[in-house]
């Protein structure tokens, strides 16, 4: 379900308590994508956060994606204990809408040079659009292969294999959430400027097959590869995906 959020000038697809799905910026508004020169602890990162966004006029509503990087896969149940503090943070900011969280995430665990504590990696915003801006922005969370997004051991699509076909059948369930996201945010894949792949598995017969051939236009943009693994132990393959005009550094 689209739910419409008037104070951050965006819709975002109803998910789960700790993320949505999905978010599109409203028109005349446009999504920005702001990557850290270096990763901070999570919780400052939000700091750092207000900052930039008082730096260029916006308050902290317009806040629509986050980007976390973590030591190590979690056990479901360190996961949900990490959520609820996450979310205590979302909710101090007032950025809850009808009781739901309308800010997008992604969550993985470099496989080189993890971090020693979870970081801040990443995040997006919104702004008012710059001139005819007729062009959509979005922003699609991080999903992994657990089935309805149910985080339980038994939801995971072949879990505890790794072999070629298990990984192709767990990258199809994946592709297939990433497109109903897309079409749930009433979206196109021609609107996306970046898709990320999060895995340690090679991608053969993976990356033409289930994914590249399935993007359409999309596709020329290529994919980044991340070799990182998803933030629950046991989740193998995850992807998210965006679409912007812009791409900052700070």
């Amino acid at each position: 379900m689209l739910v419409r959020n008037p104070k951050g000038h965006y819709h975002f697809l109803k998910g789960s308590d700790p993320y949505s799905c999905g978010v599109i910026a409203d028109p005349r508004y446009e999504i920005v994508h702001v990557t850290l020169t270096e990763p901070i602890q999570w919780r400052q990162g939000f700091d750092v956060i207000d900052a930039h966004l008082k730096s260029v006029g916006e308050d902290r509503h317009s806040l629509c994606a986050m980007e976390l990087r973590s030591p190590s896969p979690f056990t479901i149940d360190g996961f949900v204990d990490f959520n609820r503090t996450y979310c205590q943070v979302l909710q101090e900011w007032d950025l809850y809408v009808e009781g739901q969280n309308p800010v997008a995430r992604t969550n993985v665990v470099p496989l080189f040079s993890p971090p020693s504590i979870p970081t801040l990696h990443a995040f997006s915003h919104t702004i008012p659009a710059q001139g005819e801006q007729t062009i959509a922005t979005l922003v699609i969370s991080g999903a992994g292969e657990l089935r309805e997004g149910v985080l339980e051991e038994k939801a995971i699509v072949r879990l505890g294999e790794t072999n070629p076909e298990a990984m192709r059948e767990k990258a199809s369930y994946v592709m297939k959430v990433m497109e109903e996201r897309l079409l749930g945010l009433g979206a196109r894949w021609d609107l996306l400027t970046t898709v990320d792949v999060y895995t340690v598995h090679p991608l053969d017969g993976i990356a033409e097959g289930v994914i590249l051939n399935r993007l359409g236009p999309a596709r020329r943009h290529g994919l980044n590869w991340h070799h990182a693994r998803p933030p629950v132990q046991n989740i193998e393959f995850e992807m998210d995906m965006r679409g912007v005009r812009k791409e900052l550094n700070r």
